[in-house]
């Protein structure tokens, strides 16, 4: 894991956590989302090893369900609430708190399927399309009691209360339950597509039954005695009972299979070391416990809490046990380099780097190593990986800002500014970015392709919205 200011690997992105209600005019009561320019507010995981994970679990859901074409991507806020949603789509957002507190793959993958279900059910546009109408009727029908508020002064009305205010208040409560019911039809909708996925693919639904029964016992006191129509979500009781027949296919008992379940308890563990006290992580792995997960706990969290030595020779251990692990390599090179040993991090993260299925993240972890080394031929091989990497996922921040020093370390100023503007771009700080990419154009040619990208920098506006939520 990695992260600009603390050793947990995460990515921090804008001023602070902001989030957004999704309401009409009539002030429906809708369970807070963000937007997708407001997600870069998000404390958000970047691990390379949790999201290749995940895009296995997701590459066969995806498939099946159409949506294999859209690049969709599953991204890990840090949260340890149990949650996951969408806001557009290409990006199913999914709380760590979900994966800790799924036991097995097919849990999680349940929750995905349901996602997915979402995008594939085109729910949020529908939604959007909902809620202008439903905005537009409330009006009118907020103008028309208004009318008849003022037409009963003119008569002197006095009969029961004010007839106008209960005109203008019965349109408003009939609107809120129709997009509550709205809601709850894309859920139940969701649901029936997540179990289609999951038979598609060979996949048992029980998992996805087992979270929403976990689910359903938790908040069984807090739903007593609610009014189903008030509710977002389908009431538990009726959830679990249309599941139970759904989920029930040929492929109920079928189990993770051994290496997949290691997998996933490896990447429970790897973020319960990161985010947890030590004491917390003792409890929970006991020096007792063996296993590779509880080991790679301890090991992570001895090292996340200044205890090196003893750190490196747990990681040691790791590899030992499985050499090609090119997670437990990268987890070598990090505790290294964030200790200030550079040149002997470098080793370990270009082994992670050949070995990973897709090291996108560690190519950045490499880079950031060997500009760290202060070793000016070492400059040409990460910005080589920087570019690489960015070429695949250009939203990484400190990417851009890696590849800012290694080109200052090359003397090329120009691309250096270039690249903090970007930097700066993805931050969301854009007017820093709009400075430094004034500054980048001065250095190009006119007309070249280092000055067409900073100029689209310096000369990015930002859409009215954005600049009231600002």
């Amino acid at each position: 894991m990695s992260a600009a200011d603390a050793p947990v690997k995460r990515e921090f992105r804008g001023r602070a956590f902001r989030a957004i209600a999704v309401t009409a005019a009539c002030a429906v009561a809708m369970t807070s989302v963000p937007t997708p320019t407001s997600a870069r507010g998000l404390p958000i995981i970047r691990d390379a090893e949790i999201e290749q994970l995940l895009r296995d679990y997701m590459r066969p859901i995806l498939r099946v369900s159409g949506l294999g074409r859209q690049n969709v991507r599953v991204v890990i806020v840090n949260n340890r609430s149990f949650n996951a949603f969408v806001v557009d789509g290409r990006r199913i957002f999914v709380n760590a708190g979900a994966l800790l507190d799924s036991e097995t793959p097919n849990q999680i993958i349940g929750v995905l399927a349901h996602e997915a279900g979402h995008i594939a059910g085109g729910h949020l546009s529908k939604l959007r399309m909902q809620l202008a109408n439903a905005q537009t009727v409330t009006i009118l029908a907020m103008l028309l009691g208004i009318g008849a508020t003022v037409a009963a002064g003119r008569a002197g009305a006095n009969i029961g209360g004010n007839p106008g205010t209960v005109a203008a208040l019965a349109p408003q409560t009939m609107m809120q339950r129709s997009l509550l019911a709205y809601r709850r039809q894309h859920e139940e909708q969701a649901d029936r597509a997540a179990v289609k996925f999951l038979t598609a693919t060979g996949q048992s639904a029980k998992g996805m039954y087992e979270t929403f029964k976990r689910m359903a016992d938790q908040q069984i006191f807090a739903a007593r005695g609610a009014d189903p129509y008030y509710q977002s979500h389908p009431m538990a009781s009726q959830r679990l009972a249309a599941l139970a027949v759904m989920a029930k296919t040929r492929y109920w008992n079928k189990k993770d299979p051994p290496e997949l379940q290691l997998r996933h308890d490896l990447v429970r563990a790897k973020i319960y070391g990161f985010l947890d006290r030590p004491g917390t992580v003792a409890r929970r792995y006991q020096r007792g416990d063996r296993s590779l997960p509880a080991r790679y706990a301890r090991a992570i969290s001895t090292y996340r809490h200044g205890n090196l030595r003893n750190a490196l020779v747990q990681i040691d251990g790791l590899i030992q046990t499985q050499p090609g692990n090119p997670y437990f390599h990268e987890l070598k090179g990090q505790a290294l380099l964030e200790s200030g040993r550079a040149r002997q991090a470098v080793p370990s993260l270009r082994r992670a780097v050949a070995s990973a299925p897709n090291p996108t993240l560690i190519k950045v972890m490499l880079a950031h190593a060997l500009i760290e080394t202060r070793n000016p031929k070492l400059a040409g091989e990460a910005i080589a990986h920087l570019r690489q990497a960015l070429a695949s996922d250009p939203d990484i921040a400190q990417g851009h800002a890696l590849l800012a020093k290694a080109y200052g370390a090359k003397g090329d100023l120009a691309q250096a500014d270039l690249a903090s503007a970007q930097a700066a771009f993805f931050r969301g700080d854009i007017r820093t970015a709009r400075q430094l990419a004034a500054r980048a154009k001065s250095r190009f040619r006119v007309g070249s392709p280092g000055w067409v990208k900073a100029d689209d920098i310096a000369t990015f506006k930002l859409p009215a919205a954005a600049k009231r939520r600002r």
